[in-house]
């Protein structure tokens, strides 16, 4: 080896030693101002102040004060005629003893139960806003732990990222310092920069893809400070598939799905309209009393007054025959829904799998080994045992199977966690 490439080396090697160790050791300091969670932690924050679940809640009490409504009965309805002015006894009003009033009170009965068809209705109304909470609670805490889990992931990715741009920083500094000395060349030092350049964009892309993910999680906890997710071996070893066929899982998604008994419960609402439009054909009767001092055949006249309409030409024809038509319209969208249901029970099944088939063969050897290799690989360039452009293609192999060893950990993960959502239970 020629002398001037020893020393080159040699100032590399020292180079090394007195930072990359320090690299190596360090470790990501949270911010003083970020919460530091576990994910139980994060659920029980998110139960608590996420605004969407919070303003649901008071569609749930708006939607049973409709019960409430709908159970009520009218009110009476009271008319008062008073005389005004008698001609005979030139009387301004008139309504003494010897004058004239009317009094009148009228109540309105509902015939055929449609005061208790209002009220089913109501209340299926109300279950339907229960069901939507639900799946409203069901896709937010999916998203929520999908992006707690993807945060940890590209964290952990960003530290090894960090390490391997500042030991190729100070490579890069003191091939600077060599090419100045012509002791490289400049395609030499050009290959390094470009390999720092690229590191530094999958860095910043990265990046980008953390802050995205720490806005959405920060607006679902409902808070202003980054989040610092705390996950265990532990968490992640729970993620396993349960020890249920896939029928079983199917039916337990057809029992439990939230948004399919939304669709059910839309069904059932078309039904209670059609039976209310059924009894709307039927009149209503009106049932009142009537007091006249002195306009009557008899001085203090007392009636009784019934009325009702008569189904002549609007016997509800359109609006029985629209609820009838509502009824076979979300029944097929109730049945698209089961099926749907299945299917996607079925696709996840098949995600978790492979990811599990993949995780399967690549742990634990392929991490050791990398790691190891990542090891080795400064060492023996500082020995002279690499070449740069060996160097190079170790440090790319390295750094990309990290991105995308996290990436398919955070794919694991979230792979499961469909599961749980799309089966509308917690199985892990």
């Amino acid at each position: 080896m020629p002398y001037s490439t020893y020393r080159m080396r040699l100032l590399i090697a020292l180079l090394f030693l007195l930072i990359f160790p320090r690299l190596t050791s360090a470790r990501t300091v949270p911010p003083a101002d970020s919460l530091v969670l576990t994910l139980r932690q994060a659920d029980s924050l998110f139960l608590r102040n996420n605004l969407l679940l919070l303003a649901e809640r008071f569609r749930v009490d708006a939607s049973q004060a409709q019960v409430l409504q709908a159970g009520l009965y009218d009110n009476p309805t009271v008319t008062l005629e008073l005389s005004t002015y008698n001609p005979e006894t030139r009387r301004i009003p008139d309504i003494g003893r010897q004058g004239q009033k009317i009094v009148s009170v009228q109540q309105l009965l509902y015939t055929a139960g449609k005061r208790n068809k209002r009220v089913a209705l109501a209340s299926e109304a109300t279950r339907l806003t229960e069901f939507e909470l639900l799946d409203l609670l069901r896709s937010l805490r999916f998203d929520l732990r999908s992006r707690f889990y993807a945060i940890y992931f590209q964290q952990q990715t960003l530290s090894r990222f960090d390490q391997q741009i500042n030991t190729l920083q100070t490579t890069v500094s003191a091939y600077e310092v060599q090419y100045g000395r012509n002791n490289v060349s400049l395609r030499e030092l050009l290959r390094l920069k470009a390999l720092l350049f690229e590191l530094n964009n999958q860095r910043t892309a990265i990046r980008f893809q953390l802050a995205d993910d720490q806005q959405q999680l920060q607006t679902l906890l409902s808070t202003t400070n980054p989040v610092q997710p705390v996950v265990t071996n532990d968490m992640l070893a729970r993620y396993r598939l349960p020890g249920l066929s896939d029928d079983s899982l199917r039916q337990q998604a057809l029992r439990s799905r939230p948004d399919l008994r939304a669709a059910e419960s839309l069904t059932r609402q078309a039904e209670l309209n059609h039976n209310l439009q059924r009894a709307l054909a039927i009149p209503d009767l009106r049932v009142g009393g009537t007091y006249d001092q002195a306009g009557s055949y008899v001085q203090h006249y007392a009636g009784l007054s019934v009325s009702a309409d008569l189904p002549m030409f609007n016997r509800n024809q359109g609006a029985i025959r629209a609820a009838k038509s509502q009824i076979g319209y979300q029944r097929e969208l109730q049945r698209q829904r089961v099926i749907q249901v299945s299917n996607e029970v079925d696709a996840v099944l098949a995600k978790v799998r492979e990811v599990e088939r993949r995780m399967q063969t690549m742990e634990p050897q392929f991490t050791d080994q990398f790691e190891q290799l990542n090891r080795g690989v400064v060492t023996s360039f500082q020995k002279g045992n690499l070449s740069l452009i060996e160097f190079v293609d170790l440090i790319e192999a390295y750094n990309d199977s990290v991105q995308q060893f996290n990436r398919l950990k955070a794919d694991r993960v979230e792979a499961y966690e469909e599961l749980n959502y799309l089966v509308g239970q917690e199985l892990f």
